[in-house]
């Protein structure tokens, strides 16, 4: 049984608790209802934490910026093609402190999705992210992005505009910016499209956000030829919040209300804006190049770590 069959269940005793008017039944179903969420919904398989990330009622990056920042003013466009509205841009408060928000954005009815491209940005999207950046260095104001993609948009117009060469371009800048980066992967993390906005100086994980090279029915396809092994695809991976920061790849986790972030999205947005109080105060007494020196030993540690495995696989995968 995955995680939304369990929920099926658990919404299910959930309406029956509302149909009663006994006092001493009510008691007695929300015991049951108490005893099922911590015994199904405490042991999560990876395939369990990727329909997570991926469920319909999960915070979008809109909710978010209204839920964990102050007074956010959208910003527009890449000033050269279109404003991409699978990127949105712009500056909000947080304690008071300005901080440039970018997050990729998914939306939650049908018209909306396609408004927003699925959440797959097409070149425009990252122009528009790089755009903001500079100005955010400019201006000295610390970056916040918010991955949720399944990936950059492959269509022939989006390749025509130089796909690959804006997101390599926005590696790139953000490998050198003056100003900390705070990358927060909120559903989907997804190749290519969710790296170019994710070079932080911290990368932080929602619990059941997961974070890979592609999807698991991708990888499945690829490697077996039948993407029905998803499941399996899925735990090999080592694409969960868990996995990726016993590796090394994302520094630290926020946890999510039990059974997901959709449950109580008020107690999700309070421990985002927590963590991300905490990091950025860390950052007010660092200088410029020290903001520059911890990025660029972040990732050549990765590269290091990455480096070091492959030489011990050798002798192992023939």
């Amino acid at each position: 049984m995955d995680i939304l069959q369990k929920e099926k269940k658990l919404d299910a005793l959930i309406n029956e608790l509302h149909r009663l008017d006994d006092e001493a039944a009510i008691q007695s179903i929300k015991q049951n209802i108490e005893n099922y969420k911590q015994k199904a919904m405490r042991s999560l398989s990876a395939w369990d934490r990727v329909l997570l990330a991926r469920h319909q009622d999960r915070p979008n990056a809109k909710m978010v910026i209204e839920g964990v920042f102050d007074d956010f003013i959208e910003l527009h466009g890449d000033r050269a093609y279109e404003d991409d509205k699978a990127i949105i841009g712009g500056i909000g408060l947080l304690n008071h402190q300005a901080i440039t928000i970018i997050a990729q954005q998914k939306g939650k009815t049908t018209e909306e999705n396609i408004a927003c491209n699925f959440a797959m940005p097409h070149p425009e999207g990252y122009r528009k992210a790089l755009r903001l950046m500079k100005q955010a260095e400019k201006f000295n104001r610390p970056i916040i992005t918010i991955i949720d993609t399944p990936g950059a948009y492959p269509g022939l117009g989006a390749e025509a505009r130089g796909q690959g060469e804006a997101i390599a371009k926005n590696l790139f800048t953000m490998s050198d910016l003056k100003v900390p980066i705070i990358t927060l992967i909120l559903g989907e993390g997804g190749s290519g499209g969710a790296l170019a906005i994710g070079m932080g100086n911290q990368v932080l994980m929602l619990e059941n956000s997961i974070y890979s090279i592609l999807s698991p029915e991708g990888y499945a396809s690829i490697l077996w030829k039948d993407s029905s092994r998803s499941k399996e695809a899925a735990e090999a991976m080592k694409l969960t919040a868990y996995d990726l920061e016993e590796i090394g790849i994302i520094d630290d986790i926020i946890s999510e209300p039990l059974g997901g972030a959709h449950r109580d999205k008020a107690q999700t947005f309070e421990s985002i804006k927590n963590k991300l109080s905490e990091i950025l105060d860390d950052y007010q007494a660092m200088s410029q190049f020290e903001i520059q020196q911890e990025r660029y030993k972040k990732y050549r540690s990765i590269g290091f770590f990455q480096r070091f495995n492959y030489e011990n696989l050798k002798g192992v995968v023939k």
